[in-house]
């Protein structure tokens, strides 16, 4: 008896123990899978530093060095940091913001160089270097000050811990400029040894930018010197280069918080973000509410993988899908419209940084899936700038308009998410928007109205290609949302107009080609050069953007089999040694470039033409090859989320070839199982049976448990809950008989 009892202690001790184990496998949290520094190397473009879910606030160490790699403040390859600014554009071309730069210094080193522009700086080391979702934290070697950084939405807190030093300094230098940025107007104000005030105003891709700020410190400083271009005064102190030093004594491990609240309207507005958000200085409090945010975030996908690198690379695109847009409004609802004056949000938070030329891709059609309470404030925020403009966003940011790349791309965006169920917005406005944005005369619109396509000008680069086709996608889904709103005119005026592809369809070389205004295409056309009539891209990338008509597209290249020859051709027509491939062309497979957006739903089309097994194949092989858990881990610019929410659709085995259709076509599913926890309550489940690694074909597909034979769910599927089933195998199952849905259709 007695030897009984000692194994069933010794039994119930290991179940316990291993039960414990269990339990402490399940609170693992998903922002430990989370690597921020992927993109911060090659060609990514993205920023490792503290930010919380579509926040105002990026706060991001600078290198201080100008350049592409640098675009995003921090390049993975370089060695110093020349301070932390508080906001930062996530993976795009774009080298603008960079506000509000604070580094702490001392006596230990007082070195500096020309590259920075003569600002201190000091060396680290990646060893030294951490950063996980809300939080980022660095060693400054030589100064032996160690730096950590987290946010709120509006406000960002830096804690530093010093060695001892009588001659301990926090720098904090509105002159700082790096790229594009260029400051017009700052001024500091002293209120007291604790508290400093100011704004930033600057010009650069955003060309009328306001940053207004309070700064407060945990520790009074002793005193502080208060420059005008570089030239000692007194404080208020108002013009284009102004800095302020604050002066302290610290002993040993000493540490200081300092905490920026901002505004793009009003000095006011910075006090509330700063009092509401931060009301204290208690660092490890603040860090675990952003921690906390972006766990509950990333759960609302919850996924299951046997290769826990493909888990981080999941959670880390999930996490930089939700690094933009971001908030413009303070918690007032002020902000500083893209009129240049400073409106009022009634009802809703309103949003900037609209990548739209990339995101209405794949980074708005996710938002709809696990964000449609936020999307409803990005289509009021879409509305805000038409109110204020007359015209819906190409390219906004920091309440300015800054006209980069094509099209009228905010359109079906809000198409979209009308015909998803999308709530809270005016639909007569719009649409009205819509109308009245297809209709304008800038941008070339009025010749493509005239001509039915944009021309080729000599003068400059026009992308008129790229124009033609992106208007004609647009106008498509004008069509749509004017046939639902019952407005039977307009319908069939746009559905016209979205035929305009055709206009520059070139029979004898079976490509998308340059038109001249007299009706006759350019000669010496060669289809892989990258030329002035292509948006960074050439003819084979673009052929392919007629999302909106592929049955279209098939039959006037000769049928099924001809697009089939035309697409294995652009999957394996290698660029040669020879070839001069432009910056952002990356991300090659034959001619497809996953580095850019026009190339991202190629690889479905196969799909359309009865062959799903070579989509299933081809989307294997982008996600294995132009992903990975490294700094030099994405193939091009991550745009705002674009090229994260791809993979994140695409890890889950499926994607919106026509973002505004409200249908999904299948993929090959990377994860074995997914939950994604919907805001309606629902769940919806995604499961991969015998998936790995050289099981990438679909067998056989079931929603519900009932077989489906098509080659796509819809968006109301996915809404409603459920469980969609895919069984894999090792060889395509060219037997099946799945079909896409003609493309020309909405699906609810």
């Amino acid at each position: 008896m007695k030897k009984f009892g000692i194994i069933s202690l010794f039994c119930a001790v290991f179940l316990l123990s291993c039960q414990g184990s269990k339990d402490v496998v399940n609170q693992i949290k998903l922002i430990s899978f989370v690597n921020p520094f992927i993109g911060t190397d090659g060609p990514g473009n993205t920023y490792p530093g503290a930010t919380v879910p579509f926040g105002m606030v990026q706060l991001s160490p600078d290198i201080g060095i100008p350049g592409w790699d640098r675009i995003a403040g921090y390049f993975y390859q370089d060695s110093i940091i020349s301070g932390f600014s508080h906001m930062h554009l996530s993976g795009t071309g774009a080298g603008d913001l960079y506000d509000i730069l604070i580094m702490p210094t001392n006596s230990r080193f007082s070195k500096r160089i020309e590259a920075n522009n003569f600002k201190p700086f000091s060396r680290f080391s990646h060893e030294k270097e951490t950063a996980s979702p809300g939080y980022y934290a660095v060693d400054l070697l030589d100064y032996g000050i160690k730096a950590e950084l987290t946010a709120t939405e509006r406000t960002g807190v830096h804690r530093y811990t010093f060695p001892k030093d009588d001659k301990t300094q926090v720098q904090i230098d509105l002159g700082y400029a790096l790229n594009w940025d260029s400051p017009t107007e700052t001024y500091l104000k002293v209120v007291n040894n604790t508290t400093i005030e100011g704004y930033r105003k600057s010009t650069g891709w955003a060309k009328d930018q306001r940053v207004y700020f309070i700064i407060k410190v945990s520790k009074p400083f002793k005193d502080y010197q208060i420059f005008k271009n570089d030239t000692e005064t007194t404080s208020p102190v108002t013009d284009k280069n102004t800095k302020i030093i604050l002066n302290y004594a610290t002993s040993e491990n000493e540490q200081l918080v300092l905490k920026t609240g901002i505004s793009t309207a009003s000095i006011e507005g910075a006090y509330k973000s700063l009092n509401r958000e931060a009301p204290n200085f208690d660092f490890d409090v603040l860090k675990n509410e952003a921690e906390n945010k972006w766990e509950k975030q990333l759960s609302k996908i919850d996924i299951t993988i046997a290769d826990e690198t493909k888990k981080k690379i999941f959670y880390t695109m999930l996490y930089q899908s939700m690094l933009a847009p971001t908030l413009l409004s303070d918690h007032d609802g002020n902000y500083k419209g893209a009129n240049d004056q400073t409106m009022n949000a009634k009802g809703f938070d309103r949003y900037d940084t609209f990548s739209l030329w990339d995101t209405y891709r794949a980074a708005h059609p996710l938002y709809t899936i696990i964000h449609p309470d936020r999307v409803s404030d990005m289509i009021n925020s879409l509305l805000a700038h038409y109110k204020e403009t007359g015209l819906l966003p190409v390219w906004s940011m920091q309440g300015n308009e800054t006209n980069m790349m094509i099209g009228y791309h905010a359109v079906p965006v809000i198409v979209d998410a009308y015909f998803k169920g999308i709530k809270n917005f005016d639909t007569e406005l719009a649409y009205e928007a819509c109308i009245k944005s297809a209709t304008d005369h800038s941008r070339q619109i009025d010749t493509y109205m005239q001509l039915g396509y944009v021309p080729v000008d000599e003068k400059d680069e026009n992308w008129s290609v790229s124009k033609t086709l992106e208007y004609a996608y647009d106008d498509w889904c004008i069509a749509q949302f004017a046939q639902a709103l019952g407005k039977t005119e307009e319908y069939h005026a746009f559905l016209k107009r979205s035929e305009n592809w055709r206009n520059v369809y070139d029979s004898k070389s079976t490509f998308m080609r340059p038109k001249l205004t007299d009706g006759t295409f350019v000669k010496d056309f060669v289809p892989k050069e990258y030329s002035a009539y292509f948006c960074e891209s050439n003819a084979w990338q673009y052929f392919w953007s007629v999302q909106h008509d592929v049955e279209g597209l098939t039959e006037i290249v000769g049928g099924a089999e001809k697009l089939d020859k035309k697409l294995d051709l652009m999957f394996s027509l290698n660029p040669l040694p020879e070839d001069k491939l432009p910056i952002f062309s990356t991300g090659m497979i034959g001619q497809y470039a996953h580095g850019n957006e026009p190339s991202h739903h190629v690889a479905y089309l196969y799909d359309y033409i009865g062959k799903p097994w070579k989509t299933q194949k081809l989307v294997r092989e982008i996600l294995d090859t132009q992903y990975k858990n490294e700094p030099n881990g994405h193939c091009g610019n991550e745009d705002c989320g674009q090229m994260s929410s791809w993979y994140v659709f695409n890890a889950l085995g499926f994607y919106p070839v026509n973002p505004a259709q409200g249908i999904y076509a299948f993929g090959s599913p990377l994860v074995d199982a997914a939950v994604v926890h919907l805001e309606n309550g629902k769940k919806f489940n995604v499961k991969a049976l015998h998936n790995n690694a050289e099981n990438i074909y679909i067998q056989s597909v079931t929603l519900n448990g009932t077989i489906i034979n098509r080659n796509y769910i819809t968006h109301k599927e996915i809404m409603e809950g459920g469980t969609l089933v895919f069984t894999m195998g090792r060889s395509p199952n060219k037997e099946s008989n799945n079909t896409m849905a003609t493309s020309s259709k909405i699906y609810n």
